[in-house]
């Protein structure tokens, strides 16, 4: 029986390799952390694996241990670690597992500032679709699949969201840097994460040193509209050490009518398309299976509709990710009333240096609602900012900033109950990589919407049957 310990394991992706470690046949999964939340804690209790108590307890640290895999949220100084390290037993960070256990295997790994995480889900659903065993690794739950790590003996291929985050904390190096990819995708290179690469070229320099990890006579599949991938792509052309491919893409532009829309998903798409068709795919297989592909969840995801109005949840956090949601909801209601809210959050989004890189980003929307908690700012350990430099930074007329999330609740409930004249109802996008300090964003939603803003009416459901207020039937 192999033993893996697992200090932090309430990650999102930590406790999702647990379960995959755990399902595997002779491996012991144990686990610690000091707070671990849904929906990690009900996978893990589901599965037997919820630490007992909570905290780091150094004395269960063992010599019959085989592996400690250590998260990114436990620090240097951490109990369990200190004790780990003086033992000597062997500690991986979470990326250096998944490549030790897929090193004999074809990898595909996903890199880039923004679409990572779709552009991955849209390989493994093609994959799926056609039988095509993989392992992997991916940011998010996607229709098919159990869970979000998969780990076997049997795959032939492995394909990974690829992350520029820092490893663990004895290991400051990317994430993605542990990969050695035999095909690589970025889909783009947009200036984030400043408390770590705190210059835009020290963060293309990490991804440089993607590109130089790809394995010989490999792909590396590329944005051509981002100057600085061209850069990279040219540097690869010039040089004769590894003879990699370097494959351009731009927007799928094709007649297949697809379940997700807007220009950055038609790329992240395309790009998907070229890294299937590197392990043998062909083109018009991929795009039949693509054609159902609903997207990942809270990726552009539709939390509720009625007759006239619609609203999504997304992860976008940074500028990129941002503008690109903001503008292809844009595109897919033009006649609606766009209602834009998104959530400062990240150690990036909150730092006063950063944040004019959010000028425009929001243009798109009719409302454009930016919400912030300085206690997270204090929590985070971060010089304090405030709402007029927040609404400066951000440079359109159309943004209110919010610091308490019952005033922007507030001001989102009249926003979406007033009279809608000039458009036939509303288009709601509620946008972080938080919770707006613990709303239950598909829940509220609902109830914003529940008022056809066209006419007024009050849309009630029954038995999963939509009626309206004089009890004629919603079709």
């Amino acid at each position: 029986m192999v033993h893996i310990h697992f200090i932090a394991i309430g990650g999102a992706a930590m406790h999702n390799l647990a379960l995959a470690v755990a399902s595997k046949a002779g491996y012991k999964v144990t686990g610690s952390d000091d707070e671990i939340f849904d929906p990690a804690l009900s996978h893990l209790r589901d599965a037997g694996l919820l630490p007992d108590e909570m905290g780091w307890h150094p004395e269960r640290i063992t010599r019959d241990i085989d592996a400690i895999i250590l998260g990114m949220h436990a620090r240097e100084d951490n109990p369990e670690l200190v004790r780990a390290r003086e033992l000597g037993l062997k500690i991986y960070s979470f990326p250096e597992y998944l490549y030790e256990q897929t090193k004999d295997k074809i990898r595909i790994v996903v890199g880039g500032s923004h679409g990572k995480t779709t552009t991955t889900s849209m390989i493994l659903y093609v994959l799926n679709r056609l039988g095509i065993e993989a392992d992997y690794m991916v940011g998010a739950q996607i229709e098919g699949f159990e869970r979000m790590v998969r780990l076997s003996d049997t795959a032939k291929y492995a394909v990974f969201e690829g992350d520029e985050y820092l490893t663990s904390p004895l290991d400051l190096r990317s994430k993605f840097l542990w990969y050695h990819p035999h095909v690589a995708i970025l889909t783009g290179i947009a200036w984030d994460h400043i408390n770590v690469f705190p210059t835009f070229p020290e963060y293309v320099e990490t991804f440089r040193k993607f590109v130089n990890s790809i394995e010989p006579e490999g792909s590396f599949i590329y944005y051509q509209g981002d100057e600085n991938l061209r850069m990279l792509a040219d540097e690869i052309r010039r040089s004769r050490d590894h003879e990699i491919t370097a494959i351009p893409y731009d927007a799928y532009d094709g007649k297949v009518e697809m379940q997700v829309f807007g220009r950055h998903n038609m790329q992240n798409l395309q790009a998907a398309m070229l890294a299937c068709h590197c392990i043998g795919v062909k083109p018009e297989d991929f795009y039949r299976e693509i054609s159902t592909f609903t997207g990942a969840s809270n990726r552009l995801e539709k939390i509720c509709e009625t007759e006239s109005s619609v609203a999504y949840k997304d992860f976008a956090h940074s500028p990129s990710k941002l503008k690109a949601t903001i503008n292809a909801v844009r595109e897919r209601y033009p006649e609606k009333k766009l209602i834009a809210c998104m959530e400062l959050h990240t150690f990036s989004s909150l730092m006063a240096d950063f944040l004019p890189q959010y000028k425009g980003c929001m243009a798109e929307a009719d409302v454009a609602y930016v919400y912030f908690n300085p206690k997270v700012i204090e929590h985070k350990r971060l010089t304090p900012i405030t709402k007029e430099e927040v609404r400066e930074a951000f440079g359109t007329t159309n943004v209110t900033v919010f610091t308490e999330s019952e005033a922007l609740q507030e001001a989102l409930r009249k926003c979406t109950k007033e009279p809608c004249t000039k458009y036939k109802g509303v288009a709601l996008l509620m946008m972080s990589s938080g919770t707006f300090d613990g709303v239950d964003v598909k829940q509220f939603a609902t109830e914003l919407l529940e008022t056809d803003l066209e006419n007024g009416t009050l849309i009630i459901e029954k038995n999963g049957v939509k009626y309206n207020a004089i009890g004629n039937v919603i079709k």
